[in-house]
């Protein structure tokens, strides 16, 4: 009976001792014999235990009139998936928190605007809560979930595509190469908004971006300084990414 439970011959005597369970028979040499019925009752007292009832608690629910076992199987198993799907919640978080402190998590907002010029990430954010509210508010709420190293890599990346955008004023916004960068342009866009499926269609939100390129100087700066036409050729060459992209 022990072995089959996995619990000490000195826990079945205790239970024996407290009344929880008796033996179906005792032998007249005093050994103590279980059957199915005894079984069952284990398993019931060590479901019990394990949802943390208290021996008192548990003797006292198995010898109440209507107690059915039947019932109480159905009522352990919808307790028991509710309690795997907590847990299951709870692993995912404990996994994603130890990733996070291992390469190291950005936890003040601050984090996410350093690198701008003369120390405007400050006055950007505020004008952005501004004008924009809950949508920046879940937008550093993503980022803040990403490692410090993934998110350097993702503002490195999109320096990189940039750069390369402003050396492209002059050109066809039409071409293949402009296009093809404009397309990283994008992805890397959605994952500063915080968007989770970079298949999802956020082609109208990324064509205001656009016109904000256009109206405000300061969004298409490099290193500080105003590159000529780049603007107008970002408004363009996303316009025709969003008109003609199936992506």
């Amino acid at each position: 009976m022990a072995l089959l439970a996995g619990i000490t011959v000195r826990t079945l005597h205790h239970y024996d001792r407290i009344g929880l369970l008796k033996p179906g028979v005792r032998t007249r040499k005093g050994y103590r014999q279980y059957g199915e019925t005894e079984l069952l009752k284990l398993q019931q007292i060590m479901i019990y235990k394990e949802m943390d009832f208290s021996l008192r608690e548990i003797k006292n629910l198995l010898e109440a009139p209507d107690f059915d076992v039947l019932s109480a199987l159905e009522d352990h198993k919808r307790n028991i998936a509710k309690r795997r799907k907590r847990l299951s919640n709870l692993l995912i978080t404990l996994d994603k928190t130890i990733h996070h402190l291992k390469e190291g998590i950005m936890l003040d907002p601050k984090e996410l605007y350093e690198g701008f010029p003369d120390g405007k990430g400050e006055s950007y954010r505020e004008e952005a809560l501004e004008k924009w509210g809950d949508a920046v508010k879940d937008s550093e709420k993503s980022l803040m979930q990403m490692s410090k190293p993934d998110f350097n890599q993702l503002k490195q990346d999109f320096d990189d595509c940039w750069r390369k955008l402003a050396s492209y004023v002059g050109r066809d916004y039409r071409d293949q190469e402009c296009q093809e960068e404009i397309a990283k342009h994008y992805r890397y866009i959605l994952q500063f908004w915080g968007v989770q499926n970079l298949q999802e269609d956020h082609k109208k939100p990324y064509l205001g971006l656009a016109d904000l390129y256009i109206n405000d100087g300061r969004f298409t700066e490099i290193d500080g300084k105003q590159v000529a036409g780049f603007g107008e050729f970002l408004k363009k060459a996303m316009t025709f990414f969003v008109e003609n992209s199936e992506e």
